[in-house]
Protein backbone atom coordinates (compact mmCIF):
# COMPACT_ATOMS: atom_id res chain seq x y z
CA UNK A 1 0.00 0.00 0.00
CA UNK A 2 1.29 3.44 -0.92
CA UNK A 3 2.31 5.58 2.06
CA UNK A 4 0.20 8.72 2.58
CA UNK A 5 1.59 12.15 1.67
CA UNK A 6 -0.55 13.94 4.28
CA UNK A 7 -0.36 12.35 7.73
CA UNK A 8 0.21 12.77 11.44
CA UNK A 9 3.06 11.37 13.52
CA UNK A 10 2.29 10.97 17.21
CA UNK A 11 5.42 9.95 19.16
CA UNK A 12 5.94 9.99 22.92
CA UNK A 13 8.55 12.76 22.58
CA UNK A 14 9.64 15.29 19.95
CA UNK A 15 13.00 17.08 20.01
CA UNK A 16 12.63 19.79 17.34
CA UNK A 17 16.25 21.05 17.85
CA UNK A 18 14.98 24.57 17.22
CA UNK A 19 14.17 26.22 19.57
CA UNK A 20 17.21 25.06 21.50
CA UNK A 21 16.62 22.79 24.47
CA UNK A 22 12.94 22.20 23.79
CA UNK A 23 11.35 18.79 24.47
CA UNK A 24 7.74 18.13 23.55
CA UNK A 25 5.89 15.24 25.16
CA UNK A 26 2.62 13.78 23.86
CA UNK A 27 2.56 16.08 20.84
CA UNK A 28 1.75 15.33 17.20
CA UNK A 29 3.46 16.56 14.06
CA UNK A 30 1.32 17.13 10.98
CA UNK A 31 2.77 16.71 7.48
CA UNK A 32 1.02 18.06 4.41
CA UNK A 33 2.49 18.06 0.89
CA UNK A 34 5.89 17.03 2.21
CA UNK A 35 6.20 19.86 4.74
CA UNK A 36 5.52 20.25 8.45
CA UNK A 37 2.25 22.16 8.73
CA UNK A 38 1.66 22.04 12.48
CA UNK A 39 3.01 20.70 15.78
CA UNK A 40 0.41 20.56 18.50
CA UNK A 41 -0.69 18.53 21.55
CA UNK A 42 -1.73 15.03 20.50
CA UNK A 43 -5.18 15.38 22.07
CA UNK A 44 -5.84 18.48 19.94
CA UNK A 45 -4.54 16.79 16.80
CA UNK A 46 -7.00 13.94 17.27
CA UNK A 47 -9.87 16.40 17.09
CA UNK A 48 -8.53 18.73 14.42
CA UNK A 49 -7.21 16.13 11.95
CA UNK A 50 -9.62 13.22 12.29
CA UNK A 51 -9.37 12.24 8.63
CA UNK A 52 -5.59 12.05 8.33
CA UNK A 53 -3.65 8.77 8.57
CA UNK A 54 -1.70 8.54 11.80
CA UNK A 55 1.57 6.91 12.86
CA UNK A 56 1.18 6.08 16.56
CA UNK A 57 4.69 5.74 17.99
CA UNK A 58 3.99 5.54 21.70
CA UNK A 59 7.51 4.78 22.93
CA UNK A 60 9.41 6.72 20.29
CA UNK A 61 11.41 9.91 20.02
CA UNK A 62 11.01 11.98 16.83
CA UNK A 63 13.97 14.12 15.72
CA UNK A 64 15.13 15.81 12.50
CA UNK A 65 16.86 13.42 10.13
CA UNK A 66 20.59 13.22 10.76
CA UNK A 67 22.87 14.84 8.16
CA UNK A 68 26.13 13.05 7.36
CA UNK A 69 28.41 15.86 6.22
CA UNK A 70 31.28 13.85 4.81
CA UNK A 71 31.72 10.53 3.11
CA UNK A 72 32.66 8.53 0.06
CA UNK A 73 29.56 6.38 -0.18
CA UNK A 74 30.68 3.90 -2.83
CA UNK A 75 33.62 2.87 -0.68
CA UNK A 76 31.26 0.62 1.26
CA UNK A 77 32.48 -1.95 -1.30
CA UNK A 78 35.98 -1.53 0.18
CA UNK A 79 34.87 -1.86 3.80
CA UNK A 80 37.56 -3.81 5.64
CA UNK A 81 39.74 -4.05 2.53
CA UNK A 82 42.79 -2.39 4.10
CA UNK A 83 42.62 -1.80 7.83
CA UNK A 84 45.11 -0.75 10.51
CA UNK A 85 47.34 1.45 8.34
CA UNK A 86 48.38 5.13 8.50
CA UNK A 87 46.64 7.46 6.06
CA UNK A 88 49.23 7.89 3.30
CA UNK A 89 50.20 4.22 3.27
CA UNK A 90 46.51 3.30 3.29
CA UNK A 91 45.85 5.60 0.33
CA UNK A 92 48.95 5.09 -1.81
CA UNK A 93 49.57 1.38 -1.30
CA UNK A 94 46.03 0.03 -0.95
CA UNK A 95 43.08 2.27 -1.74
CA UNK A 96 44.26 4.16 -4.81
CA UNK A 97 45.49 0.99 -6.60
CA UNK A 98 42.22 -0.80 -5.80
CA UNK A 99 40.20 2.16 -7.07
CA UNK A 100 42.24 2.30 -10.29
CA UNK A 101 41.41 -1.34 -10.95
CA UNK A 102 37.79 -1.56 -9.87
CA UNK A 103 36.00 1.77 -9.71
CA UNK A 104 33.54 2.38 -12.54
CA UNK A 105 29.94 3.57 -12.86
CA UNK A 106 28.51 0.24 -11.70
CA UNK A 107 30.86 0.06 -8.70
CA UNK A 108 29.79 3.53 -7.59
CA UNK A 109 26.08 2.86 -8.13
CA UNK A 110 26.12 -0.42 -6.21
CA UNK A 111 28.34 0.90 -3.43
CA UNK A 112 26.27 4.04 -3.01
CA UNK A 113 23.03 2.05 -2.81
CA UNK A 114 24.57 -0.07 -0.05
CA UNK A 115 25.67 3.09 1.77
CA UNK A 116 22.22 4.67 1.47
CA UNK A 117 20.60 1.57 2.93
CA UNK A 118 22.97 1.66 5.88
CA UNK A 119 22.46 5.38 6.40
CA UNK A 120 18.66 5.30 6.20
CA UNK A 121 18.55 2.43 8.69
CA UNK A 122 20.72 4.40 11.14
CA UNK A 123 18.83 7.69 11.10
CA UNK A 124 20.49 9.63 8.27
CA UNK A 125 18.22 11.35 5.76
CA UNK A 126 20.82 13.51 3.99
CA UNK A 127 24.47 12.95 3.11
CA UNK A 128 27.37 14.82 1.55
CA UNK A 129 29.54 12.77 -0.76
CA UNK A 130 32.67 13.11 -2.85
CA UNK A 131 33.78 10.31 -5.12
CA UNK A 132 34.38 9.31 -8.71
CA UNK A 133 31.46 8.82 -11.13
CA UNK A 134 29.26 11.22 -9.15
CA UNK A 135 26.49 10.80 -11.73
CA UNK A 136 26.07 7.24 -10.46
CA UNK A 137 25.79 8.49 -6.88
CA UNK A 138 23.10 10.92 -8.02
CA UNK A 139 21.21 8.07 -9.68
CA UNK A 140 21.34 6.02 -6.49
CA UNK A 141 20.12 8.93 -4.37
CA UNK A 142 17.23 9.71 -6.70
CA UNK A 143 16.16 6.08 -6.91
CA UNK A 144 15.96 5.80 -3.13
CA UNK A 145 14.57 9.23 -2.26
CA UNK A 146 17.33 10.31 0.14
CA UNK A 147 18.61 13.88 0.12
CA UNK A 148 22.23 14.32 -1.06
CA UNK A 149 24.92 16.87 -1.74
CA UNK A 150 27.16 15.28 -4.36
CA UNK A 151 30.67 16.60 -4.82
CA UNK A 152 32.50 17.01 -8.10
CA UNK A 153 35.80 15.22 -7.48
CA UNK A 154 38.85 17.20 -8.59
CA UNK A 155 42.49 16.03 -8.67
CA UNK A 156 45.49 16.71 -10.85
CA UNK A 157 46.09 13.07 -11.72
CA UNK A 158 43.93 10.76 -13.85
CA UNK A 159 41.33 8.32 -12.59
CA UNK A 160 38.85 6.04 -14.26
CA UNK A 161 36.46 9.02 -14.44
CA UNK A 162 38.64 11.85 -15.80
CA UNK A 163 42.15 12.39 -17.10
CA UNK A 164 43.05 15.76 -15.54
CA UNK A 165 41.68 18.64 -13.46
CA UNK A 166 40.10 20.34 -16.47
CA UNK A 167 38.10 17.25 -17.36
CA UNK A 168 37.03 16.69 -13.75
CA UNK A 169 35.67 20.22 -13.66
CA UNK A 170 33.97 20.09 -17.05
CA UNK A 171 32.22 16.79 -16.33
CA UNK A 172 31.20 18.10 -12.93
CA UNK A 173 29.76 21.30 -14.38
CA UNK A 174 27.76 19.23 -16.85
CA UNK A 175 26.40 17.26 -13.90
CA UNK A 176 25.44 20.49 -12.17
CA UNK A 177 23.55 21.64 -15.27
CA UNK A 178 21.59 18.39 -15.32
CA UNK A 179 20.42 18.57 -11.70
CA UNK A 180 20.42 22.25 -10.80
CA UNK A 181 16.62 22.30 -10.40
CA UNK A 182 16.30 19.08 -8.39
CA UNK A 183 15.03 19.66 -4.85
CA UNK A 184 16.82 16.63 -3.38
CA UNK A 185 20.21 16.96 -5.09
CA UNK A 186 22.84 19.67 -4.59
CA UNK A 187 26.03 19.59 -6.65
CA UNK A 188 29.17 21.00 -5.07
CA UNK A 189 32.90 21.20 -5.77
CA UNK A 190 35.04 18.60 -4.02
CA UNK A 191 38.75 19.17 -4.61
CA UNK A 192 40.40 16.25 -2.87
CA UNK A 193 43.09 17.97 -0.78
CA UNK A 194 45.82 20.62 -1.01
CA UNK A 195 48.43 17.94 -1.72
CA UNK A 196 46.53 16.64 -4.78
CA UNK A 197 45.21 19.92 -6.24
CA UNK A 198 47.27 22.78 -7.69
CA UNK A 199 46.94 26.50 -7.04
CA UNK A 200 45.65 27.08 -10.55
CA UNK A 201 42.92 24.47 -10.15
CA UNK A 202 41.86 25.91 -6.80
CA UNK A 203 41.60 29.34 -8.43
CA UNK A 204 39.36 27.91 -11.17
CA UNK A 205 37.17 26.22 -8.56
CA UNK A 206 36.80 29.48 -6.63
CA UNK A 207 35.89 31.31 -9.85
CA UNK A 208 33.21 28.78 -10.82
CA UNK A 209 31.99 28.57 -7.25
CA UNK A 210 31.47 32.32 -7.04
CA UNK A 211 29.66 32.38 -10.38
CA UNK A 212 27.31 29.49 -9.58
CA UNK A 213 26.94 30.08 -5.81
CA UNK A 214 27.74 26.48 -4.96
CA UNK A 215 30.00 25.27 -2.17
CA UNK A 216 33.39 23.64 -1.72
CA UNK A 217 34.33 20.63 0.39
CA UNK A 218 37.98 19.70 0.87
CA UNK A 219 40.07 17.42 3.07
CA UNK A 220 42.28 19.78 5.05
CA UNK A 221 44.81 19.54 7.88
CA UNK A 222 44.05 15.85 8.22
CA UNK A 223 47.53 14.84 9.39
CA UNK A 224 50.70 16.41 10.72
CA UNK A 225 52.55 15.04 7.67
CA UNK A 226 50.23 16.95 5.33
CA UNK A 227 50.98 20.20 7.15
CA UNK A 228 54.74 19.73 7.28
CA UNK A 229 54.91 18.80 3.59
CA UNK A 230 52.96 21.92 2.68
CA UNK A 231 55.41 24.09 4.59
CA UNK A 232 58.30 22.45 2.70
CA UNK A 233 56.68 22.80 -0.73
CA UNK A 234 54.71 26.05 -0.46
CA UNK A 235 56.27 27.83 2.51
CA UNK A 236 52.94 28.01 4.36
CA UNK A 237 50.56 25.67 6.14
CA UNK A 238 47.72 24.32 3.96
CA UNK A 239 44.95 26.44 5.48
CA UNK A 240 46.91 29.64 4.87
CA UNK A 241 47.56 28.61 1.28
CA UNK A 242 43.85 27.98 0.69
CA UNK A 243 42.93 31.25 2.36
CA UNK A 244 45.28 33.16 0.05
CA UNK A 245 43.67 31.37 -2.91
CA UNK A 246 40.18 32.44 -1.79
CA UNK A 247 38.95 28.96 -0.89
CA UNK A 248 37.84 29.64 2.70
CA UNK A 249 34.41 31.16 3.28
CA UNK A 250 30.82 30.56 4.40
CA UNK A 251 30.21 28.02 1.64
CA UNK A 252 33.31 25.95 2.36
CA UNK A 253 33.45 22.68 4.31
CA UNK A 254 36.89 21.82 5.69
CA UNK A 255 36.97 18.13 6.54
CA UNK A 256 39.02 16.59 9.39
CA UNK A 257 41.02 19.61 10.64
CA UNK A 258 43.00 17.75 13.30
CA UNK A 259 46.07 20.00 13.05
CA UNK A 260 44.98 23.52 13.98
CA UNK A 261 46.66 26.29 15.95
CA UNK A 262 44.86 29.17 17.63
CA UNK A 263 45.47 31.61 14.77
CA UNK A 264 43.96 29.16 12.30
CA UNK A 265 40.88 28.73 14.46
CA UNK A 266 40.53 32.52 14.48
CA UNK A 267 40.83 32.46 10.68
CA UNK A 268 38.02 29.91 10.43
CA UNK A 269 35.81 32.17 12.53
CA UNK A 270 36.72 35.29 10.55
CA UNK A 271 35.92 33.61 7.24
CA UNK A 272 32.81 31.85 8.60
CA UNK A 273 34.15 28.50 7.36
CA UNK A 274 32.61 25.22 8.50
CA UNK A 275 34.59 22.35 10.05
CA UNK A 276 33.43 18.78 9.45
CA UNK A 277 34.64 16.53 12.26
CA UNK A 278 35.08 12.80 11.48
CA UNK A 279 36.14 11.33 14.83
CA UNK A 280 35.99 7.60 14.03
CA UNK A 281 38.02 7.88 10.84
CA UNK A 282 40.54 10.24 12.44
CA UNK A 283 41.07 7.82 15.32
CA UNK A 284 41.25 4.70 13.17
CA UNK A 285 43.87 6.24 10.86
CA UNK A 286 45.64 7.85 13.85
CA UNK A 287 45.38 11.21 12.09
CA UNK A 288 44.88 13.26 15.23
CA UNK A 289 42.15 14.98 17.20
CA UNK A 290 40.04 17.90 16.06
CA UNK A 291 40.19 20.66 18.74
CA UNK A 292 36.44 20.71 19.28
CA UNK A 293 36.36 22.82 22.44
CA UNK A 294 38.51 25.57 20.92
CA UNK A 295 36.33 25.60 17.80
CA UNK A 296 33.15 25.81 19.85
CA UNK A 297 34.60 28.51 22.09
CA UNK A 298 35.22 30.58 18.94
CA UNK A 299 31.72 29.73 17.63
CA UNK A 300 33.04 28.04 14.49
CA UNK A 301 30.26 26.06 12.82
CA UNK A 302 30.93 22.39 13.62
CA UNK A 303 29.35 19.47 11.77
CA UNK A 304 29.91 15.73 11.81
CA UNK A 305 30.64 13.11 9.17
CA UNK A 306 31.41 9.42 9.11
CA UNK A 307 33.97 9.51 6.28
CA UNK A 308 33.96 6.32 4.22
CA UNK A 309 33.18 2.77 5.29
CA UNK A 310 36.74 1.95 4.23
CA UNK A 311 38.15 4.07 7.05
CA UNK A 312 35.40 4.14 9.68
CA UNK A 313 34.12 1.26 9.04
CA UNK A 314 30.48 2.22 9.56
CA UNK A 315 28.16 4.96 8.33
CA UNK A 316 26.42 5.26 11.69
CA UNK A 317 25.89 8.91 12.56
CA UNK A 318 24.47 8.20 16.00
CA UNK A 319 27.70 6.43 16.96
CA UNK A 320 29.64 9.35 15.48
CA UNK A 321 27.68 11.82 17.58
CA UNK A 322 28.33 9.89 20.79
CA UNK A 323 32.04 9.46 20.03
CA UNK A 324 32.44 13.13 19.15
CA UNK A 325 30.87 14.17 22.43
CA UNK A 326 32.96 11.81 24.54
CA UNK A 327 36.19 12.74 22.74
CA UNK A 328 35.51 16.43 23.21
CA UNK A 329 34.99 15.95 26.92
CA UNK A 330 37.98 13.70 27.44
CA UNK A 331 40.45 15.72 25.38
CA UNK A 332 39.43 19.08 26.87
CA UNK A 333 38.96 18.00 30.48
CA UNK A 334 35.56 19.70 30.37
CA UNK A 335 32.55 17.39 30.89
CA UNK A 336 30.21 20.08 29.58
CA UNK A 337 31.98 20.30 26.20
CA UNK A 338 29.83 19.22 23.23
CA UNK A 339 26.90 18.31 25.46
CA UNK A 340 23.97 16.26 24.22
CA UNK A 341 22.12 19.26 22.75
CA UNK A 342 25.22 20.59 20.95
CA UNK A 343 26.06 17.12 19.65
CA UNK A 344 22.63 16.73 18.09
CA UNK A 345 22.85 20.23 16.63
CA UNK A 346 26.16 19.34 14.96
CA UNK A 347 24.39 16.54 13.09
CA UNK A 348 21.25 18.52 12.23
CA UNK A 349 20.86 22.31 12.22
CA UNK A 350 24.61 23.09 12.03
CA UNK A 351 24.85 20.83 8.98
CA UNK A 352 21.79 22.45 7.43
CA UNK A 353 23.43 25.87 7.88
CA UNK A 354 26.60 24.61 6.21
CA UNK A 355 24.50 23.44 3.26
CA UNK A 356 22.66 26.77 3.07
CA UNK A 357 19.46 24.91 3.86
CA UNK A 358 18.72 25.96 7.44
CA UNK A 359 15.32 27.29 6.32
CA UNK A 360 14.39 23.90 4.86
CA UNK A 361 15.88 21.11 6.97
CA UNK A 362 17.83 20.47 10.18
CA UNK A 363 15.00 21.05 12.66
CA UNK A 364 11.33 20.21 13.06
CA UNK A 365 9.61 23.53 12.50
CA UNK A 366 6.41 24.54 10.75
CA UNK A 367 7.07 25.23 7.08
CA UNK A 368 10.20 23.08 6.85
CA UNK A 369 10.60 19.92 4.83
CA UNK A 370 9.48 16.78 6.69
CA UNK A 371 12.94 15.19 6.88
CA UNK A 372 12.68 13.28 10.15
CA UNK A 373 13.33 9.99 11.88
CA UNK A 374 11.78 8.09 14.76
CA UNK A 375 13.71 5.96 17.22
CA UNK A 376 12.29 3.57 19.78
CA UNK A 377 13.35 4.11 23.39
CA UNK A 378 11.54 0.96 24.48
CA UNK A 379 14.65 -1.18 24.88
CA UNK A 380 16.96 -2.16 27.73
CA UNK A 381 19.72 0.36 27.02
CA UNK A 382 17.22 3.24 26.96
CA UNK A 383 15.41 2.28 30.15
CA UNK A 384 14.60 4.12 32.35
CA UNK A 385 14.21 7.30 30.31
CA UNK A 386 14.72 10.35 32.52
CA UNK A 387 15.96 12.50 29.66
CA UNK A 388 15.19 11.38 26.07
CA UNK A 389 17.95 13.55 24.60
CA UNK A 390 20.60 12.10 26.89
CA UNK A 391 19.36 8.59 26.17
CA UNK A 392 19.55 9.24 22.44
CA UNK A 393 23.12 10.57 22.51
CA UNK A 394 24.74 8.42 25.18
CA UNK A 395 22.79 5.17 25.41
CA UNK A 396 20.65 4.24 22.43
CA UNK A 397 21.75 2.15 19.46
CA UNK A 398 21.00 3.24 15.91
CA UNK A 399 19.42 -0.19 15.31
CA UNK A 400 16.42 1.22 17.18
CA UNK A 401 15.56 3.73 14.45
CA UNK A 402 12.24 2.53 13.05
CA UNK A 403 10.97 5.19 10.63
CA UNK A 404 12.56 7.66 8.20
CA UNK A 405 10.93 10.33 6.07
CA UNK A 406 12.43 12.69 3.48
CA UNK A 407 10.19 15.47 2.16
CA UNK A 408 7.38 13.60 3.88
CA UNK A 409 8.03 10.45 1.88
CA UNK A 410 8.30 7.33 4.03
CA UNK A 411 11.63 5.64 3.27
CA UNK A 412 11.71 3.23 6.23
CA UNK A 413 8.80 1.77 8.18
CA UNK A 414 9.35 -0.52 11.15
CA UNK A 415 12.96 -1.13 10.01
CA UNK A 416 11.84 -2.06 6.48
CA UNK A 417 13.19 0.09 3.63
CA UNK A 418 10.32 1.10 1.37
CA UNK A 419 12.24 2.34 -1.68
CA UNK A 420 14.99 -0.29 -1.87
CA UNK A 421 15.34 -4.04 -2.27
CA UNK A 422 17.94 -4.69 0.40
CA UNK A 423 18.54 -8.32 -0.52
CA UNK A 424 19.52 -7.41 -4.08
CA UNK A 425 21.81 -4.61 -2.90
CA UNK A 426 23.71 -6.80 -0.44
CA UNK A 427 23.91 -9.60 -3.02
CA UNK A 428 25.64 -7.30 -5.51
CA UNK A 429 28.00 -6.07 -2.79
CA UNK A 430 29.04 -9.65 -2.03
CA UNK A 431 29.59 -10.26 -5.74
CA UNK A 432 31.93 -7.26 -5.89
CA UNK A 433 33.82 -8.60 -2.89
CA UNK A 434 34.18 -12.00 -4.57
CA UNK A 435 35.64 -10.36 -7.67
CA UNK A 436 38.05 -8.16 -5.74
CA UNK A 437 39.07 -10.97 -3.40
CA UNK A 438 39.54 -13.37 -6.30
CA UNK A 439 41.74 -10.93 -8.18
CA UNK A 440 43.83 -10.34 -5.04
CA UNK A 441 44.41 -14.08 -4.70
CA UNK A 442 45.51 -14.55 -8.31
Amino acid sequence: MKAPTNFIVSPRWIIPVVPRGKLLENHSLVVQSGKISEILPAIDAEQKYQGLPRYELKDHLLIPGLINMHGHAAMTLLRGYADDLPLMQWLQDEIWPAEAKWVDADFVKDGTLLAIAEMLMSGTTSFTDQYFFPESAVEAALETGIRAQIGIPVLEFPSNWAKDAAEYLQKGLDLYDNYRQNSLIKITFAPHAPYTVSDETFKNIVKYNNELELSIQVHLHETEFEVSESVKEHGVRPIQRLHELGVLGPNTLCVHMTQLNDDEIDLLKQTNTTVVHCPSSNMKLASGFTPVKKLLDKEVNLCLGTDSAASNNRLDMLSEIRLASLLAKGSSGDPTCLDAQSSLEAATINAAKALGMENEIGSLEVGKQADMVAISLDNPESTPTYNPLSQLIYATSSSNFTHSWVQGKLLMENRNLTSMQLSGITKRARQWADRIRGASND
